[in-house]
């Protein structure tokens, strides 16, 4: 089978020859539809995380390479290993990518995507930018029915991402819009999940004017240039007077500030970008204004559960979805890394 590898942080993807993998034990063989390419993808190229000052979060010892890329990974069943049960072979399914030791306190709890020792897809073990991708088990599969395998391979990462993150903002979600930042692939999927979850809607923060015309064709209620010397008072305007959730999609020092000095009284905030840098956070404001900052971290496998029967009931989130041949996987990623891209880039093999 073909697969496309990181071989050195900063370099190109090499494709390589492999043998298709035999499953045995509990494993499972699913031969690739679809592989999203993710801007975490980037952060593994490139080989750290910006923590802001000057400091990185380096992967040299984190990843063995050669890593085949990839963890939003949709395909079909078709090979068992002996003691694979509770799917069928044909099954359409997604691959959930968030593996966990089973050991830890967080596994413990269901939340393997914050397991402190993780087998993630893509990242610690082998991933979907291949042919055909080896599943270590049933349970990390989702079964998508008639949905198009392409289409939903973003759900993995992207849409669950956004769905556990949303989650965290509870009833407001009903009450006011929230603020999204940044309308990559994340915030315009954001877009038609809060539709999907009963939501008020989206102001969507965003620099670039292609995204910003993407997030109104996927139901935006208004968007903002953060360049304009008024864009504070367009998004308070925007949001009916008030500030009381930002969605962070981003993640730099300058949005995460930014959201903090703009929320009124009781708000909060959920960061989920790693876009990197440091935050410049005026404390007094933390208990003054009674915020609540939050991290968001993916979601756990049973969240992407939740997340597909929701899809699967009313449909995926309207996101632009370019389909590119696996070959290539290397483009599309540079792309990506460069801002090229508007709503997601799926390979398929």
């Amino acid at each position: 089978m073909r697969c496309y590898q990181l071989t050195g942080f900063g370099q190109g993807l090499a494709e390589s020859e492999q043998l298709r993998p035999e499953p045995t034990g509990t494993e499972v063989l699913v031969k690739v539809r679809g592989a999203g390419v993710c801007h975490s993808d980037v952060h593994l190229w490139e080989g750290h995380y910006d923590l802001g000052g000057e400091r990185r979060l380096s992967f040299a010892d984190r990843l063995k390479l050669p890593l085949t890329l990839g963890h939003e990974s949709a395909g079909e069943v078709v090979a068992l290993g002996p003691q694979a049960q509770g799917v069928a072979m044909g099954a359409n399914c997604l691959v959930c990518s968030w593996i966990g030791c089973l050991e830890c306190v967080a596994c413990s709890a269901g939340d393997e995507h914050l397991c402190t020792a993780p087998r993630f897809m893509g990242v610690n073990r082998d991933g979907g930018y291949a042919e055909y991708i080896l599943v270590p088990h049933p349970r990390y599969l989702v079964e998508i029915g008639n949905l198009d395998p392409v289409a939903a391979a973003p759900l993995v990462c992207s849409g669950l991402t956004t769905y556990s993150a949303l989650k965290k903002f509870g009833p407001l979600l009903e009450r006011q819009p929230l603020a999204v930042i940044g309308a990559g692939g994340l915030g315009l999927i954001a877009i038609g999940l809060l539709k999907h979850l009963g939501g008020k809607g989206a102001v969507v923060v965003e620099l670039d004017p292609r995204k910003r015309e993407a997030a109104m064709a996927a139901g935006a209620l208004a968007t903002i240039d953060p360049r304009v010397p008024d864009a504070t008072a367009q998004l308070r305007a925007a949001l009916g007077g008030s500030v009381l959730g930002v969605l962070d999609l981003v993640g730099s020092g300058e949005t995460a500030t930014l959201a903090v000095e703009t929320l009124d009284k009781g708000g909060r905030l959920v960061i989920v970008g790693l876009f990197g840098g440091a935050m410049n956070l005026a404390v007094p404001l933390v208990p003054m204004k009674a915020l609540t900052i939050q991290g968001s971290y993916i979601g756990s496998p049973d969240e992407l559960r939740e997340l597909v029967a929701l899809v699967r009931e009313r449909g995926l989130p309207s996101t632009p979805v370019e389909r590119r041949p696996l070959a290539e996987a290397a483009a599309a990623l540079d792309d990506l890394r460069l801002g090229k891209v508007v709503g997601r880039v799926v390979l398929t093999p």
